[in-house]
C-alpha cells in the first residue's frame, strides 16, 4: 500500500514495487492522479482523502478483502508549503500540515499494523525529509511535520518489531517531482537561467550538494523497495538519507 501514490515519490515508488512482481495499491487524493498509476499484477487504485480517518480505514480493509494481506505500507502522503518564515505560519495551515504529513502517516499505519500483526509480519517504509533533521526557515511547519514522522517511526520499530513488523525512514532532500519542477520554472524566470541550467544552478551553487545534482523520484523509490525487501531483513529504525550528500553530519 502506498500512500500519496498519484505523482512524484508516489508513484515512482508505485511502479518500482510493481516491477518487483508486487501487487500494488495506490491511494491519492486527486482522481486525475489514480489514472497515473501503473502497477503489473491487479493493481488497485483509490481516491483517498487521508485527512479523513473513515475513509482510510475502508481503503484498508478493502486492500485485506481483496487481497487477504498487507506486507509492505508506505507513508508517502505530504504537503509542502513554501512560507515566509514562522510568523507567517497560522494556526490552521499548522494544523492542516500536521494533518496531512504527520496525523495521516498515524491513522493508516493504525489501521494496517493489526493485520500485519496477525500475520506476524510487515514492513512500513514512511518517507520523512532531510528537512526533518536540518530545518528550513521557509519550510518551518513541514520540517516540524517531518520531524515527526522520523521519531514515530522509531517508536513503532521499538513496540512492534517482537511481532515481526520493521519500521523505517528515508529522508529525501530536493527531489525532482512536480511541485519541485513548478519550484524551479519560478526561479528559472528569476535568474534569466533555462530550466535544465536552473536545476544545475540549484543543485551546484544554491545547494551545493557533493554530488552536483539532486534526486530523481526513481532514486528514493529504490531504497524503499529495498527496505520493504528480504534484503533489509534486519533493519529496523533506521532513518536512510537520499540527499545527493547535503549533510555533513555524522
Amino acid at each position: 500500500m502506498v500512500t500519496g501514490a498519484g505523482q512524484g515519490i508516489g508513484l515512482a515508488i508505485a511502479r518500482a514495487f510493481a516491477a518487483e512482481g508486487a501487487q500494488v495499491v495506490g491511494g491519492d487524493l486527486r482522481t486525475a492522479a489514480i489514472d497515473a498509476i501503473e502497477a503489473r499484477r491487479s493493481p488497485l487504485a483509490s481516491v483517498v482523502d487521508f485527512s479523513d480517518a473513515d475513509q482510510i480505514e475502508a481503503w484498508v480493509e478493502g486492500t485485506v478483502s481483496a487481497l487477504g494481506v498487507i506486507d509492505v505500507l508506505v507513508n508517502n502522503v505530504g504537503l509542502a508549503p513554501y512560507r515566509a518564515g514562522f510568523l507567517s505560519v497560522t494556526d490552521a495551515e499548522w494544523m492542516r500540515l500536521m494533518d496531512i504529513n504527520f496525523f495521516a502517516m498515524v491513522r493508516t499505519t493504525r489501521s494496517v499494523l493489526p493485520h500485519m500483526a496477525a500475520k506476524g509480519r510487515g514492513a512500513i517504509v514512511s518517507i520523512a525529509s532531510d528537512a526533518g533533521r536540518q530545518p528550513d526557515p521557509f519550510f518551518v511547519d513541514y520540517a516540524v511535520t517531518k520531524s515527526a514522522v522520523l521519531s514515530l517511526s522509531k517508536s513503532l520499530s521499538i513496540e512492534f518489531g517482537p511481532s515481526g513488523i520493521r519500521s523505517n525512514c528515508i529522508s529525501p532532500g530536493p527531489t525532482a517531482t512536480p511541485a519541485m519542477d513548478d519550484f524551479l520554472t519560478s526561479m528559472s524566470a528569476e535568474v534569466g537561467k533555462t530550466f535544465e541550467d536552473t536545476k544545475t544552478y540549484f543543485a551546484r551553487d544554491l545547494r551545493q550538494l557533493p554530488l552536483g545534482r539532486m534526486n530523481e523520484p526513481e532514486d528514493v523509490a529504490a531504497v524503499a523497495v529495498f527496505l520493504a525487501s528480504d534484503s533489509a531483513r534486519q533493519i529496523t529504525g533506521a532513518a536512510y538519507s537520499v540527499d545527493a550528500g547535503s549533510h555533513r553530519y555524522v
